[in-house]
């Protein structure tokens, strides 16, 4: 069995979870997240844990039954507690500013670069260096973050654009004659 099924999901109080036939539900204070199960895994739900088991002797059963759980696992952290990503701005004249669920970037192009937030994500600007994108849902959390910083990932020569707060940019030696 995979070991990281074998560790059971306690569901912190205020975390709801219903399993239907094809899909689980996970509702908490930040929101509502749904997931289709696999045939392959067997969950339990009793005493406030969640535990998973391969339903057969497969090889891909326990491996799907380890990455399901994991999943499980992200959503009831995401509706109770969420996650978030940090970015930051580094360049002369680069900032960011958030009105609404929109966000706009000045980076060092001739117009501003406005990305329209979907459902469930919101953005933040401590200052104007900063963004914080957050939400409950962990995969689009990432995958917003990610295209953020596609407008201007960071160059290797002097290392201005948008990066992770935790990305270390590896700057490389200028090109001589």
């Amino acid at each position: 069995m995979s070991r990281v099924a074998r560790a059971a999901i306690t569901i912190p109080p205020g975390v709801e979870v219903a399993i239907d036939q094809d899909s689980i539900h996970v509702k908490g204070a930040l929101g509502a997240l749904s997931l289709p199960l696999n045939p392959r895994v067997t969950i339990a739900h009793d005493a406030g844990k969640l535990t998973f088991a391969p339903a057969d002797a497969s090889r891909e059963a326990d491996a799907i039954s380890g990455t399901l759980r994991q999943l499980v696992h992200n959503m009831v952290v995401g509706v109770s507690k969420g996650f978030e990503r940090k970015l930051t701005l580094v360049g002369v004249g680069y900032k960011a500013a958030a009105q609404g669920s929109k966000l706009s970037l000045n980076v060092g192009y001739s117009h501003s670069v406005d990305i329209e937030m979907p459902a469930g994500i919101k953005v933040e600007t401590p200052s104007p260096t900063e963004i914080l994108i957050k939400g409950a849902d962990r995969q689009r959390v990432g995958q917003v973050a990610a295209e953020v910083r596609s407008v201007r990932p960071p160059e290797p020569y002097k290392g201005k654009g948008i990066r992770y707060a935790d990305e270390k940019v590896v700057i490389k030696e200028t090109k001589k004659k």
